[in-house]
């Protein structure tokens, strides 16, 4: 199944804009073992997390299972901000707060306390007048707020999520919808777990190594047995992958393959719908990628492009 592309992206021809990210919500980690607590618990090395830097982070059920996955920066000394999908927080924050015991680190629902807003393209870099990271996975004071760069969409549109203090105002840019941002959120093949998706994939599954999201170094953390085992010995028969489809799916939708229509051959990880086409990332079986077709319901999928490569070793 070879990937191909649509037409040049309609958003990097309109030059971009800003979209409140509205599927996210904000977790606060904070006091004097917050960075110990975190490293014991996400597959990121919290440790390591400088002022100029964000990371991409999972956190995993003991048998390996992405429960959710975090954007992580720290805006102060012994506090941490981590964003999240907002469906499944509560749960989230909820078994995090169980593993707390005696460490003296405060969790709490920070997701009234900020706007999370999506930049996106050349206007947006044009706004942020010189102050925007040049790298993914950085962040850098801007504005009335922080900047912090995501790893570009296909086509290098450029993203960029800008936290501020719930009360400020819209920034001066094109207003994009909702549907725009999760779009490009599709089209970066970043995957970010929502409630649907919750506890259904080791984090290789979802290409979170292959996007910055896991650390083999650290130390121990719930789940991480799993995940060095799938990364190691070969065992991972499920990857990340892009897709156009011909009606509208959404994250949790299960796949079948032509060859086998009885048997689930994928899930949909994230998906969007804007200016009349639809995208999704899906996790697949491996092998359904060397021919036939893959479906969901009416809908029939094709193959699109990632902005990285997935190795051919890692499918194996």
């Amino acid at each position: 199944m070879a990937a191909m592309e649509l037409e040049p992206d309609p958003i990097l021809a309109a030059g971009g804009g800003c979209a409140l990210a509205g599927r996210w919500g904000v977790i606060r980690a904070a006091g004097p073992d917050a960075a110990a607590f975190l490293q014991s618990q996400l597959t990121q090395d919290v440790a390591k997390l400088g002022p100029a830097d964000a990371r991409l982070a999972g956190y995993c059920s003991p048998k390996g299972r992405l429960l959710a996955t975090f954007v992580v920066w720290q805006p102060d000394a012994q506090e941490y901000l981590l964003a999240c999908s907002a469906d499944l927080l509560p749960a989230t924050l909820k078994r995090l707060a169980m593993y707390v015991l005696r460490a003296k680190c405060r969790l709490s629902d920070a997701s009234a306390e900020f706007a999370l807003h999506g930049l996106a393209g050349a206007a947006a870099l044009d706004w942020l007048q010189g102050t925007a990271p040049a790298a993914a996975w950085h962040k850098s004071p801007a504005r009335a707020g922080c900047a912090i760069r995501l790893p570009d969409a296909a086509g290098g549109i450029a993203r960029l999520l800008w936290a501020t203090p719930s009360e400020a105002g819209h920034p001066e840019l094109p207003t994009l919808d909702a549907q725009a941002w999760a779009w490009l959120e599709v089209r970066s093949g970043v995957a970010r777990i929502a409630a649907a998706t919750a506890d259904a994939f080791v984090p290789q599954m979802v290409n979170l190594e292959l996007t910055g999201g896991v650390d083999f170094r650290k130390g121990c953390y719930p789940g991480q047995e799993v995940v060095a085992r799938s990364q190691y010995r070969g065992t991972l028969k499920r990857r990340l992958h892009a897709f156009w489809s011909d009606a509208p799916l959404a994250a949790g939708d299960e796949l079948f393959h032509s060859a086998d229509p009885g048997q689930p051959a994928g899930q949909v990880v994230l998906a969007a719908t804007w200016s009349g086409r639809h995208a999704l990332l899906a996790s697949v079986k491996t092998a359904v990628l060397e021919g036939g077709t893959l479906h969901a319901g009416a809908a029939t999928l094709s193959p699109a492009a990632l902005p990285y490569p997935v190795p051919a070793a890692a499918e194996a």
